[in-house]
């Protein structure tokens, strides 16, 4: 994908609803703000305040949401009571994710995992399908 490209991506994403899983198993949902700017080199300096070299390093690729409400799976602790109570014969067990609302939040790009686009039947069905083809 070519920088344009990638940056027309982004920028169709701008004020879409995301989920973004992280590493921990946490969820979040909000709406897409921003990333962080790309460089591709870094100075690197030494303890005498030299510059030493220009090094290429990973980019964070931190995602902004604003928004944003955290869901969590269920911990460990509340699994073991639901399993007791459903050993006595309560029958099936229903477990939901605990949420709450952070507002605006940065999500390190090292701990994301997956990150979705929340689209409905209805915002899928206004696009015109043929807005990019190519004419013979």
């Amino acid at each position: 994908m070519e920088k344009q490209d990638a940056r027309d991506f982004l920028t169709s994403l701008l004020n879409k609803t995301l989920r973004i899983v992280a590493t921990d198993g946490r969820m979040f949902l909000g709406h897409f703000k921003c990333t962080d700017p790309v460089t591709s080199t870094t100075p690197c300096v030494l303890s005498l305040g030299f510059l030493l070299t220009f090094l290429t390093v990973p980019q964070d690729r931190n995602v902004v949401l604003a928004n944003t409400y955290e869901y969590r799976q269920p911990s460990a602790q509340q699994l073991t009571e639901v399993a007791k109570n459903a050993a006595s014969g309560s029958g099936s067990v229903t477990m939901d994710m605990t949420s709450r609302y952070l507002g605006l939040v940065v999500v390190p790009g090292q701990y994301i995992v997956k990150i979705e686009v929340e689209e409905f039947t209805s915002q899928i069905q206004g696009r015109n399908p043929y807005a990019d083809a190519v004419v013979i």
